[in-house]
């Protein structure tokens, strides 16, 4: 495979992941994920391919766009970076990077690259995680 090619294939991957994702296909997204995953982000640490997605509906409740901004592509890695926008209640116009390790044509890892301060006071006005609730009677 060529240099070309290959960057094409991490494109081909890279972008079905992405437009999967923030379509709400968890389905889709997870096809792109190949073995030994991670995924890291301020708010989440995840070695599952789904886990890391769990809860996206939530998020694309406030989505209104993503405009991307940047895509790099090499045989084994991409970064992306893009603009979340959101819905005028939340206020929020998330500039975020990802970057992607890939091999054999399957997404290994990603980094979630983002400013959280924006979204501390929503996620402490949701109140505690399930797991930093009380424990259920």
């Amino acid at each position: 495979m060529t240099t070309d090619s290959a960057d094409a294939a991490a494109r081909r991957t890279v972008r079905a992941y992405h437009e999967a994702r923030f379509r709400g296909d968890v389905t889709t997204a997870a096809a792109q994920i190949g073995e030994g995953f991670s995924f890291r982000s301020p708010f989440i640490t995840s070695d599952s391919p789904t886990g890391h997605l769990d809860g996206l509906d939530g998020l694309l409740g406030i989505v209104t766009g993503v405009e991307l901004i940047s895509e790099l592509y090499g045989k084994t890695e991409a970064t992306v970076l893009y603009d979340v926008h959101t819905t005028p209640a939340v206020g929020i116009t998330q500039h975020t990077a990802e970057h992607f390790h890939l091999h054999d044509g399957r997404i290994t890892s990603i980094r979630l690259i983002f400013d959280s301060a924006p979204w501390q006071a929503i996620m402490s006005a949701a109140g505690p995680a399930r797991d930093e609730a009380a424990p259920m009677a």
